[in-house]
């Protein structure tokens, strides 16, 4: 629900009133540990320090430094004009403690990494007062923060029998994909899920068991609302269902499947994914739908007040960290954008095909800085599903099955995208270094590559994540594009990705993978591929999989 400056307003609650009230004199006050003194942020019952439940309510100096940035283009709210700037600010009293606030007194493109400001407020409705913070005129502070930490490697292959081994892939199938195709989602659910059975072979009485993601109602086009309606819609009888969205990635509902074949529950579990967000747009605007407009609450509190309402612009502060880091250039980011439309031009279920120069990529109109239109994905309508089966019960299907050798799905730093790692898109590091825990294989096996790319920095991220090249270097390993082409070292999303294929939220990267271990890729085939590495999401949540022949 925006005030009457249009601005969304946070969702008061008994821990957090005091947070947004807290300006109404003036000062920025946080959470602070009565034993240990420690500041924390967002709030919580307990500290993450010592674990002490004793609270106090600290008042601050309202000083601290830019580590984030990025000026927002895009208008996603008709009260917030853009262009606007969108920082992440270091707090004086504990750089460990940041906010996602919106940076005034100077113009959006003189924001910098390192840029001193201090607090100020604007009053909204209903006794929130709003954090904004500007310069104040000092020499440059240190906007360096720290690398991923290193976690603990668990989960290897010295634990015991590996799910994975239980598990294959033995069925494919892909809906009609597009732009604003105004088919009802469960349609095109029902057309990839018989695809997929009919592919391996089987036939619906055979599918006992369903997973999805992210499950429930089909919120902002991400759903055909759970595994309910196509149970409905088939007359399926599973013996286990699975349908949510806190799991590792997108790719987490096909490792449920992978362990529900693993433990003997399931034989065959059919695994879907479905999003409509371009008809979902369209009928926005058009005032089919008209969703009421809610608070701000959990993640999003913290950022709709200051119009961070897209992953663009929370990626993209993280973004600026590696820019400046490490010298990464636009340039470097358009070859991963160049790559996938080279690649979708060869893929005839892909979104866009056209060809794209570096010039036009640099010239298209900006989102959010330094991501163009070119860096973000492309939301479409279209719905993949994909058959796992138990092992043993794969010999003797249509197709040949392709294996899971290993899963990554660790977390190991913040849930956060703006407290924890900032040099990367948080949520890739931990998964990867998960991943090769559980395997033999080494990065140097890998004969194809599917990395999550909703937007080219995610995926530069996740080249660096699984070691394909040194922290920091994934600009000069991508630049030009050889490296990452169809007959390159790591020949990279081949069906165009997201960028170009269009958005199926990680799933057209699995069935992709099947496509290419199968070698069944046509003019985008990759030769001899019997390796293939999926990541999906990042961010809030991350996972991936590595995929073989069944060698």
């Amino acid at each position: 629900m925006p005030d009457a400056a249009g601005r969304p307003l946070p969702l008061l609650t008994i821990d957090n009133a005091f947070f947004w009230a807290s300006g109404s004199d003036g000062r920025l006050r946080l959470q602070r540990c009565g034993d240990c003194g420690q500041l924390r942020f967002p709030v919580a019952p307990i500290c993450p320090y010592c674990h002490s439940t004793v609270t106090e309510i600290a008042e601050l100096s309202g000083r601290a430094t830019v580590v984030g940035s990025t000026v927002n283009h895009q208008q996603w709210s008709p009260a917030l004009v853009p262009p606007y700037s969108i920082a992440v600010v270091a707090l004086e009293d504990d750089p460990r403690i940041r906010l996602t606030t919106n940076i005034t007194g100077c113009p959006p493109d003189e924001v910098r990494l390192g840029l001193r400001v201090a607090v100020h407020f604007e009053q909204l409705e209903d006794g929130v007062w709003l954090p904004l913070f500007s310069p104040t005129g000092d020499a440059d502070g240190d906007w360096h923060v720290p690398e991923p930490e290193e976690a603990p490697a668990r989960g290897g292959r010295g634990t015991g029998e590996r799910f994975e081994a239980k598990a294959a892939i033995t069925g494919i199938g892909m809906s009609q994909v597009g732009r604003r195709l105004m088919r009802p989602p469960l349609a095109l659910t029902v057309e990839a899920a018989l695809a997929a059975v009919e592919d391996a072979g089987l036939g619906l009485e055979d599918i006992d068991g369903l997973s999805t993601y992210p499950g429930g109602p089909g919120m902002g086009g991400h759903s055909e609302g759970g595994t309910t309606p196509l149970i409905e819609a088939l007359r399926l009888q599973p013996t286990w269902i699975n349908g949510g969205g806190e799991t590792p990635g997108q790719i987490g509902a096909l490792i449920a499947a992978m362990m529900a074949v693993g433990s003997g529950l399931c034989r065959h579990v059919l695994v879907f994914r479905t999003v409509w967000e371009a008809t979902h747009a369209a009928m926005l605007r058009s005032g089919a739908f008209a969703p009421e407009p809610g608070r701000a609450s959990g993640f999003m509190e913290g950022r709709l007040p200051y119009g961070a309402f897209s992953a663009a612009n929370w990626i993209a502060i993280a973004a600026s960290q590696h820019f400046a880091r490490f010298g990464t250039t636009r340039e470097q980011l358009g070859a991963i954008a160049l790559n996938a439309r080279r690649n979708a031009a060869l893929n005839p279920a892909a979104v866009y095909k056209d060809p794209l120069t570096m010039e036009e990529y640099l010239s298209a109109r900006m989102v959010s800085t330094p991501f163009g239109l070119y860096d973000c994905d492309v939301p479409c309508d279209g719905a993949v599903a994909v058959v796992v089966s138990a092992r043993d019960a794969a010999r003797d299907l249509r197709r040949p099955a392709v294996l899971v050798d290993a899963v990554g799905t660790q977390i190991a730093d913040r849930v956060s995208w703006d407290q924890g790692t900032l040099t990367h898109e948080p949520q890739v590091v931990g998964p990867a270094r998960h991943l090769w825990n559980r395997t033999e294989l080494t990065k140097a096996d890998v004969d194809v590559a599917l990395l999550y790319d909703g937007f080219s920095f995610n995926c530069l991220s996740w080249i660096e994540a699984f070691g394909f090249c040194g922290i920091g270097e994934g600009g000069p390993f991508v630049e030009g594009g050889r490296r990452i082409a169809l007959d390159g070292e790591l020949p990279l999303n081949p069906n165009g990705g997201q960028l170009s294929g269009g958005r199926l939220h990680g799933y057209g990267f699995v069935h992709e993978a099947v496509v290419q271990l199968r070698g069944d890729g046509g003019e985008r085939q990759v030769r001899g591929a019997e390796v293939a590495l999926v990541a999906t999401g990042g961010g809030v949540p991350g996972g991936c999989a590595l995929f073989t022949t069944d060698r």
